[in-house]
């Protein structure tokens, strides 16, 4: 008797043990996606952000995210600026929300990431980092 309780108590906690280790590993799993262009810095698409680094000016890359927005026909919805970042934000025709943050990184040196609705999409967050880009 005393061994089959003690035999349960032990397989109790192994399962235990192996639904936390599930759960931590399900955390972890996140999308994670990394190209390198010719002369490009690096572009990290991770959980539902994709974000590079811009050797260019930042006033530059601000101004050429703001073309993209009317290029691609989304709806500007607010637009916040200091000398330091900029968080632009627009929705597609599908209603998705558009994000994109600027920081300025240094000279020559501007981070940038876009987010596409809640859960992001990577597709439309690629072409719409290569339309910001192509106005450089």
């Amino acid at each position: 008797m005393n061994s089959s309780f003690l035999y349960s108590a032990l397989s109790l906690r192994r399962l235990l043990a192996a639904v936390l280790l599930g759960i931590s590993l399900a955390g972890l799993s996140g999308c994670l996606a990394v190209a390198a262009g010719a002369g490009a810095s690096a572009v990290a698409y991770v959980r539902g952000d994709l974000e590079t680094n811009l050797h260019t000016d930042y006033t530059k890359v601000v101004d050429s995210a703001r073309d993209s927005i009317k290029e691609l026909e989304f709806a500007k919805v607010s637009e916040n600026k200091d000398a330091l970042k900029a968080v632009l934000v627009a929705r597609t025709a599908m209603d998705k929300k558009v994000e994109i943050t600027i920081i300025n990184s240094g000279k020559k040196l501007t981070n940038i990431k876009i987010r596409v609705g809640l859960f992001g999409d990577e597709a439309l967050s690629m072409s719409i980092l290569d339309k910001i880009k192509a106005g450089l």
